[in-house]
């Protein structure tokens, strides 16, 4: 943990889009982190397509500068919305560089996912794919909450606060359950 004992949370937004609804969520579950936490939103749109010949020199720029946040992060928070019913291409082209050895920085990282949709699904499906390819690179997700928001864009206005009172107790209570969990993990809960 950090030496500050403050909780660094960096968050992922699986969409590139500028009007992202999942970015909207990931930084309204920003503004209601608990005290003594903070999240800092990386940005994943310049990372290139994986390609390990790209690795010849060492990671390209952009991947290597995604590792350094994630490994001096305390936990991660990743907003996902759901395309074909599974993780946006972008979001696992991250995830597979920054998974390159050496010294992958997912290991053993606390994680939240959370997924807005402006359908019925509210990306429940991603999420579980999600949670797969966290097995494989050893990171501890929080189980419960699960934070599916359907029908997203009623649910925040135009400046991006929440306006739906369900869809802030379970921002509120994803990013409290992430921040324990963060603390058990460390040994400081």
């Amino acid at each position: 943990m950090s030496d500050d004992q403050n909780i660094h949370v960096l968050g992922l937004c699986g969409s590139l889009r500028k009007d992202s609804i999942n970015m909207v969520a990931l930084k309204a579950a920003g503004s209601l982190m608990p005290d003594g936490s903070d999240l800092h939103i990386a940005d994943i749109s310049d990372i290139p397509i994986y390609n390990e010949d790209d690795c010849a020199d060492g990671f390209p720029v952009a991947v290597g500068e995604l590792r350094d946040k994630i490994a001096a992060a305390d936990a991660l928070m990743i907003a996902t919305p759901e395309y074909n019913l599974s993780v946006p291409g972008v979001l696992k082209n991250a995830i597979d560089w920054v998974s390159r050895p050496p010294d992958q920085p997912f290991e053993g990282k606390p994680v939240a996912i959370l997924g807005a949709s402006p359908g019925r699904s509210g990306t429940m499906r991603a999420q579980h794919h999600l949670r797969q390819i966290f097995v494989f690179v050893d990171m501890k997700p929080i189980n419960k909450p699960e934070v599916f928001i359907t029908d997203a864009r009623t649910k925040f206005d135009e400046d991006g606060r929440v306006t739906d009172d369900e869809t802030a107790e379970f921002l509120t209570d994803l990013t409290a359950s992430l921040i324990d969990w963060t603390r058990k993990l460390n040994g400081s809960a």
